[in-house]
């Protein structure tokens, strides 16, 4: 048998219901949830990318003297970005066709890797053999075409290590890293500071790429930071010019007599002429030297010559 519901007992079924939504906010306060890529952790800020792209401007433009100068034919390398990506992402711009070696950082005991593209070694190994370094396809290198192209990599080292001087990093060329060996050399999924150069010889271009190491991203950041306060310290000649010209500045000075109370019959006598009486001894009584609206000193005016001076008694204590 079902039973059946009255009329006041659906009104108070009803009046249940929306009692609780309304108690409901209040026994559970929503919160606002945020999505979190954890990935972006530990994420290289724009100002600190740009330190870094100061100091491989500075390579890029050595490197291209060093190279042009040994070559004797013109070469240009600029940089084209510095950006922190994963590993795997930098192992997946590797071309097929390409020079990989592994380059030691001292003192960290790390490896970064260094990839050039081989549109470029052709023309380079024709110069450096006395041939006119013409444009080349690009193929895979012959034991002593490798032999000759890792001085140029030496070199580049070497340049690194010059301009890397101010955060004490130097780069060692270790040996070319077959394709299939180089996801050894650092894990794939750690994050890597990449930086990437375009190397330009003649009518032929290609990319000369180099990923750091966590570990060595780091140290390089810190490490840019002390030199950056390092740099904010001036020499002492040029501390000691500046105080010279601050020296000759010229600041609001004034001899200020303490605060009395004068009648106000006195001050509606005034006329010009009128001596104004100061309740104050003349004796003991004491100005204050004042430089910028600061007390500095107790005082005493005085004559000198032709000119007002102040007679300095004593120094004036600040108060806590």
């Amino acid at each position: 048998m079902e039973k059946e519901l009255g009329q006041e007992e659906i009104d108070a079924l009803f009046q249940a219901a929306r009692a609780r939504t309304r108690t409901a906010p209040e026994l559970e306060p929503r919160s606002r949830v945020l999505p979190w890529s954890f990935s972006r952790s530990g994420q290289i800020s724009n100002e600190q990318l740009r330190a870094i792209s100061m100091i491989n401007d500075i390579f890029a433009r050595n490197l291209t003297h060093h190279l042009g100068a040994w070559f004797r034919s013109r070469v240009q390398v600029s940089l084209v970005s510095a950006e922190q990506i994963p590993f795997s992402e930098f192992l997946l711009r590797i071309p097929e066709l390409a020079y990989v070696c592994s380059v030691r950082l001292d003192p960290l005991r790390a490896t970064s890797v260094l990839q050039m593209d081989l549109t470029t070694a052709p023309p380079m190994i024709d110069l450096l053999l006395g041939g006119e370094g013409g444009p080349s396809p690009p193929r895979e290198l012959t034991d002593i075409e490798e032999a000759i192209l890792s001085g140029v990599v030496e070199a580049i080292c070497r340049e690194l290590t010059t301009a890397w001087q101010p955060v004490g990093l130097s780069f060692t060329f270790e040996k070319r890293q077959m394709q299939t060996q180089t996801p050894r050399l650092i894990p794939v999924s750690e994050k890597t500071l990449c930086l990437s150069f375009e190397l330009r010889l003649g009518e032929t271009s290609g990319l000369l790429n180099l990923a750091f190491p966590a570990v060595a991203s780091n140290t390089i950041l810190r490490r840019l930071g002390g030199e950056k306060s390092r740099q904010r310290r001036h020499s002492e000649e040029t501390r000691r010019r500046m105080w010279q010209l601050a020296g000759a500045c010229r600041t609001g000075t004034a001899l200020w007599l303490p605060s009395v109370r004068v009648p106000a019959e006195a001050l509606g006598e005034l006329r010009p002429g009128t001596i104004l009486r100061l309740e104050l001894p003349a004796s003991r009584t004491a100005a204050q030297f004042r430089a910028g609206g600061v007390t500095l000193f107790s005082a005493a005016p005085v004559g000198q010559a032709d000119h007002r001076a102040a007679h300095l008694l004593a120094a004036h204590e600040a108060k806590r």
